[in-house]
């Protein structure tokens, strides 16, 4: 099948069902030009085959392992410690992956030598970060530093190891509190369902270990805000978002449609943006 701009059809899967894949599913059987719905994984296979039934697009449900024979593209929005099972067996057929769990890529940087050996490819979206693309072009000459300073609401970073790890009990502040200071490394570790956007950064720019990040629990607020700065030989970035969350109020909204919006540039006519 061909596309109006002669590339072939792109076929996608997503993996898991959760919040963020059940959104893209739906984006998705409403349809994109160049790109075809055909398969989802799910850890519960019935309930996923009941979700799917009224589809249009009528996805497989499939393995890990099918889903890479079936797909060109699979998606990757499942919990992070499923990212190596879902990874691999695409990288391995030479297939592209679209990851939000980036953070766990730092555990797991033996995909990367599975991508270059087999030619597949690993693709991080800006998800819920903005001014990736100004980062990775300052990347290509001399960064100096990178600061982010996250605030969430308290909700959204109840159960992240870190505060359990310290004792820090947060549920029933009354004022602003600052949790966490280090590097996105730690933050990968400390708060695995929260903080990918530091790590795409820190991919982007100069890397985990050299990536500060501050967190502050805030109970008056009700959207997950971000502000980064970066100086460079080039320019002096600063740049904040503030991130509306789905019904998982660790997840923004824009992350789902900025995977959208990077499938649209694969077989869009003309795409904006490095």
């Amino acid at each position: 099948m061909q596309t109006r701009t002669g590339c072939q059809t792109k076929r996608v899967g997503v993996a898991v069902l959760g919040t963020v894949g059940k959104s893209l599913v739906k984006a998705l059987d409403d349809g994109i030009p160049g790109i075809k719905l055909v398969a989802v994984a799910a850890r519960d296979v019935q309930a996923a085959k009941q979700w799917t039934a009224p589809l249009r697009s009528q996805p497989a449900v499939a393995s890990f392992e099918e889903m890479a024979e079936l797909c060109d593209i699979v998606i990757e929005c499942a919990p992070a410690h499923l990212l190596s099972e879902i990874a691999s067996p695409v990288l391995k057929v030479g297939k592209q992956i679209v990851v939000l769990s980036c953070g766990a890529l730092l555990d797991n940087d033996g995909l990367i030598d599975i991508a270059r050996d087999h030619g597949g490819q690993i693709v991080i979206p800006s998800g819920a970060l903005l001014g990736l693309d100004a980062v990775t072009a300052a990347a290509e000459g001399r960064i100096t530093s990178v600061n982010m300073v996250t605030r969430k609401p308290v909700k959204g970073l109840l159960g992240a190891p870190y505060l359990t790890e310290q004792g820090i009990v947060i549920d029933g502040i009354v004022e602003r509190t600052k949790i966490f200071s280090g590097t996105a490394r730690e933050a990968a570790k400390g708060f695995p369902a929260n903080l990918n956007v530091v790590v795409a950064l820190s991919l982007a720019g100069i890397g985990p270990d050299k990536t500060k990040l501050e967190i502050w629990a805030d109970p008056d607020i009700s959207r997950n805000m971000h502000t980064i700065t970066v100086e460079s030989d080039a320019a002096l970035l600063s740049m904040s978002i503030e991130n509306i969350p789905t019904e998982n109020p660790r997840t923004g909204r824009i992350t789902a449609q900025s995977v959208l919006a990077l499938l649209r540039k694969m077989t869009a006519p003309m795409r904006v943006g490095t």
